[in-house]
């Protein structure tokens, strides 16, 4: 053994490490101090790039239980090549552990590791699922590579170890009483199951899964755990011991804790799988790993004021115990089975082997029943029976259209519902946040009976009165009756909900409800909780920890856990008519697009979603997810504004036909744009889309002018259709293009960001590249026909004109006889907040203004405004006519567009929102220097991402986009190098959806591929 002396210290500095590492192992290198509990860590770092980790221990250490951590790992070296685990370096003499004295005869014992490169868990920005679970997985193959390992000193009596924990009641006086209930609930829980608890497997464990002790690989996006560090506190104990701290820490810093473990122990048991026994106790571990924590650092702020290390996880510590206490242990054990794919209930199986072995009839609960067959109703998100939102939310609405389907159907039982994602759960009561964003409760539990007022409830079956009717009413069943019922060797509940109040009161907890026996009337609304009459029917395997409720709806994320524990009432009337019905899955529309739709229809998003209903700035997936929508402009007024979607369909129920006869509708429209038009801006044409509008615009210019060249700014977008494109630099100068026309002259795009020209007099620059166009054209012995452009340039990136720009361009333009064209298809009617049209920005007035997708929120219509002039040029005696454009239902629909933005202020509010967010968006600017631009007006935002050189940073771009959508957030990308994110919401956005869009865009710019390129 070689030794060494050391004057008597309680702290090394790096250069005593230094100098024992030489001494020790002949080893030079550069050390950097690391924290720890009980040893003195550094980390050395060689010329030859070979890394180490040099522990020291505190004077007079436990030889044998650092041999227990040196045998430990040299037995992971030996019998398991899939884990990465620190190598043992032994010294001169071959020995793994070092002895060194100081000068008070102390005995420091050394010890070096070999370094696992990457980053700690708690450098690792965001946490994903699949980071968590491949935490639990590498967790689990260590277990398993353990089960063959022991020491003596993995026995010793040690306070983290979870099944040691008992100790933490000594110390409760340190905690505030708020504090001392939580704490005590799950010491008294824990101490309740100790004989079940003490029977399970154990081994030798890890233990210590913490922030700091998991490495990270270096990869930016879906990184890996490679390698639990530190052994130190490594024990023989129950196996779930160890799944319990892996989530323990992991699960911080998390709005739903819960989540956040599910994939963790889902991973854990892939490599090491988990017995159904041990997941009872599962909760309750991690609670207590927790109570240990915040007990050690109460402790430890008497004895170690000023260590930092000791205190770290004390606050989120506290933050998840709270959180965890508001968790119920039932639904938390039965979410762990299921991520381990074993059934939600342990009696499910036994339940739907009962059912089938049972007929039940729906007389038998309805004795009043006509018959026992079904008509389904379908009340899903996706339904066209239930309408509009404003329609099913009208009660007196609502109730008629369900008495005329039960006159329709007068032999059957109108009933369904069972897992249907339902869109009428509006009320924010039915929302929180969880890890990513918002969730709303949408998929229902239990069956609906529709029936009359009044109609008698019996018993299917013998049961118990658990609950009748809680005293302060309930908002969201009205008058319920929960059953527990026993059969063969397991139980389940019955719960009847939207009876009468009165009805459900009658019976005491405890009653004896036999089979056939009346439980309650049917209740009206508003007594029942909602809508007309009906019966909630829903079938529990467990009450939970409700006592006088239960959730009739469920969040889609917690599907896979409520079927389990709720299970299809249908089971035991068997009817297929109430049998869900298939529909696509998303993969299968996906390969039905990539087989017979053209392949250049591409789709939003990296993982695309199904959209089937929308509401304001709202679109709704077939779960019924909420996505608050930051991109469609189409839907202008909010999406389905029921007044813009009432004037469609009455005038669609009595007429639609063409402009050829007379019609006071396509008069009505013209009348209100006119209005919001400059007086020279007098004449209309109606057309179905922007694109329709910038072909008949071309044409118009053409005729005028008598020529064909045009002046089109760099990257400017105007249509799809053959000759839209050929003045579309973003699609012939993009993939696919074969570059411009002879006819289409190119400027540079008025970008005073990255543009050619920025500064001072970009203004005069850029107009001069159209003065330079303009002469080109003459040198040609050729005439300008037109100039067209956005007042605010889309696809080129939400590029803003220099102020006086558009003034200079038209006067050149005008003055070699050309026209002036304003594409406001995506910057018109109220958009910019302070003026109606984009042109108005710049004081100017157009020859010819094209006006698409807004005007009809999302119907087909679009409109040509231009000069007398324009439009007497253009009746030469060629007759125009379309088919569709001006029909009375386009123009039904465009004038309540337009009525909605003046009734509603939506301009107003575009101007003040817009400004809002613009400033925010610029202030986040400043935390976040990747946002190299800020710029738009109103609700037409654009936010460009570059680094410290101004370059592109697209794959950023995507990433945020991508990251935002998984939060609920729509976001798109725009601009010639794709890193310009898009903000053009329904203009019925409101500052709290700003806000929300902010703190999310806030949250996703901190993660580690944001910040590092």
């Amino acid at each position: 053994m070689r030794l060494a002396t050391l004057k008597k210290s309680t702290i090394y500095s790096t250069q005593e490490a230094e100098d024992i590492l030489f001494q020790l192992y002949n080893i030079k290198g550069k050390a950097f101090e690391l924290p720890g509990e009980i040893d003195f860590n550094f980390r050395i770092k060689t010329e030859s790039h070979d890394d180490y980790i040099l522990k020291i221990s505190r004077p007079n250490e436990n030889k044998n239980y650092l041999d227990f951590q040196q045998q430990l790992l040299q037995h992971i070296e030996k019998n398991e090549e899939k884990i990465v685990a620190p190598k043992v370096i032994k010294n001169f003499d071959n020995e793994s552990i070092s002895s060194i004295t100081d000068d008070a005869e102390n005995i420091i014992f050394v010890r070096l590791l070999t370094w696992i490169p990457g980053r700690l868990w708690s450098q690792v920005n965001p946490q994903l699922d699949n980071l968590r679970f491949s935490l639990g997985e590498q967790c689990g193959l260590l277990t398993n590579a353990l089960q063959t390992f022991d020491h003596k000193e993995a026995h010793r009596k040690f306070a983290w170890d979870t099944a040691q924990s008992l100790w933490t009641k000594e110390h409760l006086h340190l905690f505030e009483v708020d504090e001392q209930i939580i704490l005590l609930s799950f010491q008294q829980e824990f101490e309740l199951s100790l004989s079940d608890y003490d029977k399970l497997r154990k081994g030798v464990v890890h233990n210590d899964a913490n922030d700091n002790n998991i490495v990270v690989s270096t990869e930016l996006i879906n990184p890996k755990v490679k390698a639990c560090i530190d052994y130190g506190d490594a024990v023989y104990t129950q196996i779930i011991n160890d799944v319990a701290i892996t989530c323990a820490y992991a699960i911080m810093h998390h709005n739903d804790p819960l989540d956040a473990a599910l994939s963790i122990v889902k991973g854990y048991h892939e490599s090491f799988p988990l017995l159904e026994e041990e997941l009872k106790h599962l909760y309750n571990c991690i609670a207590m790993r927790l109570v240990i924590s915040v007990t050690k650092s109460a402790i430890n702020k008497f004895k170690e004021p000023n260590n930092e290390y000791l205190l770290i996880s004390e606050k989120p510590a506290w933050e998840v115990l709270k959180k965890w206490h508001q968790i119920s242990s039932d639904f938390a054990h039965y979410s762990f089975r299921v991520a381990c794919g074993f059934p939600a209930h342990p009696d499910t199986e036994k339940f739907n082997n009962w059912a089938l072995k049972n007929i039940f009839k729906v007389s038998d609960l309805f004795p009043n029943a006509s018959s026992d067959d079904f008509h389904h109703i379908d009340l899903s998100v996706s339904s066209t029976w239930i309408g509009h939102e404003k329609e099913f939310n009208d009660l007196d609405l609502f109730q008629f259209k369900i008495d005329r389907l039960q006159t329709k159907h007068a032999n059957k039982v109108i009933a369904g519902g069972y897992l249907e994602p339902r869109p009428i759960y509006t009320s924010t009561a039915y929302d929180k946040v969880g890890n990513n964003g918002r969730e709303s409760r949408t998929i229902h539990l239990g069956i609906d009976f529709w029936f009359h007022a009044n109609t008698p409830v019996h018993a299917l079956f013998d049961g118990e009165v658990v609950t009748a009717c809680n005293d302060a009413g309930d908002k969201e069943y009205g008058g319920l009756v929960i059953l527990k019922h026993c059969v063969e060797n397991f139980e389940f509940f019955t719960l009847y909900g939207h009876n009468t109040v009165e009805s459900a009161k009658k019976h005491q907890l405890g009653d004896i409800i036999k089979k056939g026996d009346k439980i309650a009337e049917l209740g009206n609304y508003p007594e029942n909780g909602n809508w007309a009459p009906h019966l909630h029917f829903q079938i529990m395997m467990s009450m939970l920890d409700y006592e006088v409720d239960f959730p009739g709806v469920a969040y889609f994320k917690q599907l896979n856990v409520w079927e389990g524990l709720c299970p299809d009432p249908n089971l035991l009337f068997k009817s297929d008519a109430l049998k869900s019905s298939n529909t696509s899955t998303n993969d299968e529309l996906i390969t039905y697009r990539k087989q017979h739709l053209g392949k250049s229809l591409s789709l939003q998003y990296k993982t695309p979603i199904k959209m089937v209903r929308g509401a304001g700035v709202y679109l709704m997936d077939q779960f019924a997810q909420k996505y608050l929508d930051t991109v469609n402009n189409v839907a202008h007024v909010g999406h389905e504004h029921f007044r813009v979607v009432k004037a469609g369909q009455d005038q669609m129920a009595l007429l639609n036909t063409n402009s050829r006869y007379l019609h006071d509708n396509i008069n009505a429209l013209a009348k209100e744009l006119i209005e919001t038009l400059p007086p020279e801006l007098n004449v209309l044409h109606f057309v179905n889309s922007g694109s329709e509008a910038n072909e008949l615009a071309i044409r118009m210019a053409k005729v005028y002018s008598g020529e064909k060249d045009f002046i089109v700014s760099e990257f400017g977008y105007h249509g799809n259709t053959n000759l839209c494109v050929d003045i579309s630099s973003y699609k012939f100068d993009g993939k696919g293009g074969k570059g411009a026309p002879e006819y289409t002259h190119i400027f540079p795009i008025p970008n005073t960001f990255r543009g050619k020209y920025r500064g001072e007099n970009t203004a005069d620059n850029y107009a001069k590249e159209v003065q330079h166009c303009i002469d080109n054209i003459k040198s040609k012995k050729r005439n300008v026909a037109a100039f067209i452009i956005e007042p605010i340039i889309s696809c080129g990136g939400q590029v803003e004109l220099p102020e006086g720009f558009l003034s200079k361009a038209y006067s050149m333009v005008r003055k070699a006889g050309g026209v002036c064209i304003s594409d406001e298809v995506q910057t018109g009617c109220g958009r910019m907040g302070k003026t109606f049209w984009g042109f108005q920005l710049h004081d100017v007035v157009p020859d010819i203004v094209t006006i698409g997708k807004p005007l009809g929120n999302g119907h087909p219509v679009a409109a040509v405004a231009c000069t007398q002039k324009v439009a007497d040029a253009f009746a030469n005696g060629m007759e125009y006519f379309n088919t569709f454009g001006g029909n009375p239902v386009s123009c039904a629909i465009a004038s309540e567009v337009l009525r909605t933005v003046k009734t509603e202020q939506l301009q107003q509010n575009a101007l003040e929102v817009g400004e809002f967010l613009k400033a925010e968006l610029k202030k986040l600017s400043k935390k976040f220097p990747i946002i190299g631009d800020v710029r738009g007006q109103g609700l037409f935002l654009g936010i460009e991402l570059v680094d410290d050189s101004l370059n592109p940073l697209a794959s950023q771009t995507d990433y945020l986009s991508n990251r935002m959508k998984d939060h609920g957030i729509l976001m798109s990308i725009d601009g010639p190098d794709h890193n310009v994110l898009k903000i053009k919401p329904p203009i019925v956005f409101s500052k709290e959806n700003a806000k929300e869009l902010l703190f999310y865009l806030r949250k996703i710019l901190t993660e580690d591929f944001m910040t590092t390129y």
